[in-house]
């Protein structure tokens, strides 16, 4: 059987962690009603992901064709990547 102290202390350690998780949860949520009707009200959220959107493809685009691509250094290999 375990000491009844230690399994106190872990069990008020734990209780203590979980108090601190859910204050900060608390804390974020205030943050965000706070920030919630800002972005409700922005009419141009579409022109702006269309922007974030168009420099994205080309940027990727750019690096696609540069010479120091991985597909194009080594002939033969796949372009797929390996996840260790």
């Amino acid at each position: 059987m375990k000491d009844i102290h230690e399994v106190l202390r872990r069990k008020q350690a734990q209780h203590a962690q979980l108090a601190r998780q859910i204050e900060m949860l608390q804390d974020a949520a205030e943050k965000l009603r706070e920030v919630a009707p800002l972005l409700a009200d922005s009419d141009d959220d579409s022109a702006v992901l269309a922007e974030v959107d168009d420099e994205g493809s080309n940027a990727m685009a750019a690096n696609a064709s540069s010479p120091s691509s991985p597909s194009t250094s080594k002939p033969g290999r796949s372009i797929t990547p390996r996840w260790p």
